[in-house]
């Protein structure tokens, strides 16, 4: 193996699209490679000892160019090369976007017994997404998740979940969130105003919102991405049950810690399956 790199996008994820050329200092190509579905490259091209420019290419990125030296034994280690979206703290195109559930995904997490973690997550959800043209600060989001699609893959624990001591999803079925407002935060990140709807409360929640970029999907569409984190406490639900164990440990943590990733496709509606 002679080159190796890491290629990555500033909020560390894996850039599998990416392209890494390789010139000496004449400007002829010595080598090219692709990066691999973690945004790994490695090839095995023996290089002559020396200077060479690495440049690093991808769609949706802007490109990013190093100086590597050779050694003797023909090895280059380029080690880990950020990208920067192009277009900067740029939101997607103005207008209406839908969330694709296929592509998408609302998990939470719970501390269990003080000393581990439960992992559940919603299979049943929908929203949108409309772009403000003139102030993005007035861009919306809505969305509606399924209660009864809660998943943490135990059907012992679910059934409970979904029981009045939790989601009550008899009651109510809909856990639903509209924003309120948005907030610019740094380079690709904003905070999201809303309000949770959930077991028959509704409070003011934020999403901390990190903008992944957008581009065209195999269908002839265009989709942006996107990861939103946010904290959540039970009791600000009206969901205060806990069985409390020997030396006051409860077995099921009262906050929880939301990740959401989300892909949506341009325009009001999904395209046809």
């Amino acid at each position: 193996m002679r080159l190796t790199a890491r290629i990555r996008t500033r909020d560390g994820w894996a850039v599998s699209h990416a392209v890494v050329t390789v010139a000496d200092m004449t400007g002829a190509q010595a080598l090219r490679a692709e990066a691999d579905a973690e945004g790994a490259v490695r090839d095995a091209t023996p290089l002559e000892p020396g200077a060479y420019t690495v440049i690093v290419t991808a769609v949706g990125y802007a490109p990013a160019a190093s100086s590597v030296i050779v050694t003797a034994s023909g090895l280059a280690e380029v080690g880990t090369v950020t990208l920067a979206r192009q277009g900067g703290t740029e939101l997607p195109p103005p207008g209406p976007w839908t969330v694709d559930p296929v592509h998408s995904s609302v998990a939470a997490v719970a501390q269990h017994l003080g000393i581990s973690s439960v992992h559940g997550r919603f299979t049943e959800f929908s929203g949108s997404i409309e772009i403000a043209p003139d102030d993005v600060t007035k861009s919306r989001v809505e969305a509606v998740i399924r209660a009864a699609s809660v998943d943490t893959g135990n059907g012992m624990r679910d059934g409970h979940l979904k029981s009045p001591d939790f989601l009550d999803v008899e009651r109510f079925p809909e856990i639903t969130y509209r924003s309120t407002g948005l907030t610019a935060t740094g380079s690709d990140r904003w905070t999201v105003h809303g309000e949770l709807g959930m077991h028959g409360v509704v409070r003011p929640v934020d999403l901390d919102l990190t903008y992944l970029g957008t581009g065209p999907d195999p269908w002839g569409g265009t989709r942006a991405a996107f990861r939103a984190t946010t904290e959540l406490h039970r009791e600000d639900f009206a969901m205060n049950y806990n069985q409390v164990l020997q030396a006051g440990i409860t077995a099921i943590g009262t906050t929880l810690r939301v990740e959401l990733d989300i892909q949506a496709v341009q325009g009001e509606s999904l395209p046809a399956a």
